[in-house]
């Protein structure tokens, strides 16, 4: 027998959490307007701090990659600089995704600068499909709304949150300007329907996913098929697009050379060598700024699983 009261009083209790976390948001956001920007950057900088000093779980799995990618060929200091100015990039992210919330166009242009939009442009002229892909370097989260905003909507594959209270947030800033967000879960068939309808679709391509054993920063990793595969079959154009910081709250998203498919008589080889080409240009721009990568990804756990058993005193 459920008890209905309580199940009602939760109910209430959760309503009024929900309302109390959103309201909190809108506070933040409100103040953040109205904040200078020598406050916000010390906010930022005790922010980085705190996760630097006590979030546990990032700091090891950054500093185990850093340890295993660049070995003794960076210093303890310069590895330990890079993932503290890791920590305050994603503070600073943190502050932009608060203010960016119902942000207008014209606001959130002046933020970014693009390079090279003359190959998106070239690309939306011919009508072919198009297939964004980027990692988690810079501000990931204003790149989609900024492309949005100046040139065409896209539609993005990502997770839901745990915690409703959070992702509903989250999905309500990303879906601004016409995006279109869907389920990481089974994305693909909403995929191709994305691809067949010429919309622009959006991947992040970084992290551990399944896919083909590539090179990436000098070692093994799997590397997500998805935008290879959506290439091959439906002669989309890929094109890389990475956005850095330049200042603060100022961006420059610059779009790199389309990664054309490679058609032969085997399926497999045309799929490596596509995924391969991704994971270097990738590679390339996170060596140019290692600090702005997110190193908190367990990102050679599939060939490598062994060295995440380490423990950083």
């Amino acid at each position: 027998m459920y008890n209905y009261d309580s199940i009602m009083l939760s109910g209430v209790a959760m309503d009024y959490k929900n309302n109390s976390i959103e309201l909190l948001f809108i506070t933040l956001q409100k103040l953040s307007i109205v904040t200078p920007v020598f406050i916000k950057k010390s906010a930022a900088k005790i922010l980085a701090l705190l996760f630097y000093k006590f979030h546990k779980k990032y700091y090891n799995t950054a500093r185990i990659n850093l340890d295993f990618i660049y070995e003794d060929k960076l210093s303890d200091e310069r590895k330990e600089q890079i993932i503290k100015d890791m920590f305050y990039n994603l503070a600073q992210n943190f502050g932009s995704f608060i203010e960016n919330q119902g942000i207008s166009k014209e606001k959130l242009l002046k933020k970014v600068t693009f390079k090279n939009d003359e190959i998106l442009l070239n690309a939306m002229q011919k009508k072919r499909p198009i297939v964004f892909i980027t990692a988690h370097q810079g501000n990931w989260e204003i790149l989609p709304l900024a492309i949005s905003a100046k040139y065409a909507p896209i539609t993005g594959v990502g997770r839901p949150l745990k915690q409703p209270w959070l992702d509903k947030i989250l999905r309500k800033n990303r879906e601004q300007f016409g995006i279109n967000m869907i389920d990481k879960r089974g994305a693909m068939r909403l995929m191709v329907k994305t691809i067949k309808e010429k919309k622009i679709l959006g991947l992040l391509i970084d992290q551990n996913l399944p896919g083909e054993i590539v090179e990436f920063m000098g070692k093994k990793a799997s590397h997500t098929t998805a935008a290879a595969l959506l290439a091959r079959k439906f002669n989309a154009i890929v094109i890389p697009c990475f956005i850095t910081r330049v200042g603060f709250e100022k961006y420059a998203a610059t779009f790199y050379e389309p990664i054309e498919i490679e058609k032969s008589n085997d399926l497999e080889k045309d799929i490596l060598i596509h995924t391969q080409k991704q994971a270097k240009i990738t590679e390339e721009v996170i060596r140019k700024k290692p600090h702005e990568w997110l190193w908190i990804h367990r990102r050679w756990k599939k060939v490598y699983p062994q060295i995440y058993k380490r423990h950083i005193k």
